[in-house]
C-alpha cells in the first residue's frame, strides 16, 4: 500500500475491514471511523445462563451418555464421531438453543458415544460467524459441554498453510492462535460477563494445554505419521472468502503458519469456562502468496484432503483420548496433564 495514497490510520482501519471481509466504500474521499463499523462489532446479545441450562437438560433427558471429552469436527473431519461406541445422536435442529449449520462437509449433528474407554460428544458440524451466526451462537455449543460435564475439548478445523514446511495431508497442532476478530472487538466474551462460567478477564497465555500437545507428538511417532506433524500458530480471520495474495504475504509476516475461519472463539470460551484444550489443524490447501503462482483453493479440494487423510487422525485422535487422563485435572492453564 503507498504511503502517500492512504495514511497510516486509514492504512489501520482498511486492514480491519479486510480481515473481517467488509468493504470500506469511497476511501480515498471519506474517512471511515472504526465507530461506524457495522453493528455486529458491538453486537449486544446475550444468551442467560437458563439458556445454556434447558439445552443441557433437555441432553441429559435423551441420552444416558455423560461426556468427559468433546470433539468439535472442522471441515470434512465429521468422521472422527465414527470411532464412538454406543452411540447417541441428534440432529441440531431437535436442540434447544442450537443453530443450524449450513456449510457442506458439517453433517448438523451431536453424536454421543464411548472412545477408548472414555465418554465423549463430538459436533458433527460447527458454526462460522460467515453463515451469519453472532459469537454467541458459535460457541453456544462450548458451555452447553461444560455444563454437561465436559472437562477436555478438542477442536479440529481444515486449515491453508503459510508456512513453507507444511504442505497439503500434514497435521498442525495448534501451540498458538491468532484471534483476528477478537482483536477488533468481535469476541464471544463481549457483554455482561457471567461469571458461573468464569472470570471477566481470562488469560490466553497457555490456552492450548502443553501436556496435550506433548502426548500427541509423541503419538504421532508411535504411529509413523511424525514426518507429517508438526506444531504451528493458527489465525482465524472471518470469512466466507480465501485469503488474496496480499493477505496471505500480510499473515505469513505476522507469523502465521496455518490459517482458517473457525476454532479461535470455541477456545476463547473453553479457557473461560476453564476446560483443557487441544487443537489440531489438517492442513487441506497451501495459501497462495505469490502473483506468479497459478493455483487456486476451492471447498470441494479442502474436503477431498479431508478424505485422504480420515483414517491417520482418527487414530491420532482415538490414541490421544485413550492416554489422556481424566478427573482431578488441575486448571488448564497449568498446562497439566
Amino acid at each position: 500500500m503507498n504511503g502517500h495514497l492512504v495514511g497510516q490510520s486509514e492504512e489501520c482501519d482498511l486492514f480491519i475491514w479486510l480481515l473481517m471481509g467488509t468493504s470500506l466504500t469511497h476511501h480515498t474521499h471519506t474517512h471511515t471511523h472504526p465507530s461506524q463499523a457495522p453493528s455486529i462489532m458491538h453486537s449486544r446479545e446475550h444468551i442467560s445462563h437458563d439458556e445454556y441450562q434447558k439445552s443441557a437438560e433437555w441432553l441429559k433427558s435423551h441420552t444416558k451418555h455423560r461426556p468427559q471429552v468433546a470433539i468439535i469436527c472442522g471441515s470434512g473431519l465429521g468422521m472422527l464421531a465414527d470411532a464412538l461406541k454406543c452411540q447417541d445422536s441428534f440432529p441440531y435442529a431437535d436442540i434447544p438453543g442450537f443453530p443450524q449449520s449450513t456449510v457442506q462437509g458439517h453433517a448438523g449433528r451431536l453424536v454421543f458415544g464411548e472412545m477408548k474407554g472414555k465418554t465423549c460428544v463430538c459436533m458433527q458440524g460447527r458454526f462460522h460467524m460467515y453463515e451469519g451466526h453472532s459469537l454467541c451462537k458459535t460457541t453456544f455449543p462450548v458451555r452447553v459441554f461444560k455444563l454437561l460435564g465436559v472437562e477436555t475439548l478438542i477442536v479440529t478445523n481444515a486449515a491453508g498453510s503459510l508456512a513453507d514446511g507444511l504442505r497439503p495431508g500434514d497435521i498442525m497442532i495448534i501451540k498458538d492462535h491468532i484471534n483476528f476478530p477478537g482483536l477488533v472487538g468481535l469476541n464471544p466474551l463481549n457483554g455482561p460477563n457471567d461469571d458461573k462460567f468464569g472470570p471477566r478477564f481470562p488469560a490466553m497465555s497457555g490456552c492450548y494445554d502443553k501436556g496435550l500437545r506433548s502426548l500427541a507428538i509423541e503419538i504421532a511417532k508411535q504411529i509413523g505419521v511424525a514426518n507429517l506433524t508438526q506444531e504451528g500458530v493458527y489465525a482465524m480471520v472471518g470469512g466466507p472468502t480465501f485469503e488474496s495474495i496480499a493477505e496471505a504475504g500480510l499473515l505469513h509476516r505476522l507469523g502465521v503458519d496455518a490459517v482458517g475461519m473457525s476454532t479461535a472463539p470455541e477456545v476463547v470460551i473453553a479457557t473461560h469456562c476453564g476446560l483443557r484444550v487441544f487443537g489440531l489443524s489438517l492442513i487441506t490447501n497451501k495459501v497462495v502468496k505469490s502473483y506468479e503462482d497459478p493455483e487456486s483453493v476451492d471447498h470441494q479440494g479442502v474436503l477431498e484432503v479431508g478424505r485422504q487423510r480420515s483414517h491417520t487422525l482418527q487414530q491420532l485422535v482415538t490414541e490421544l483420548v485413550a492416554r489422556m487422563e481424566i478427573n482431578n485435572i488441575s486448571d488448564s492453564r497449568n498446562n497439566t496433564l
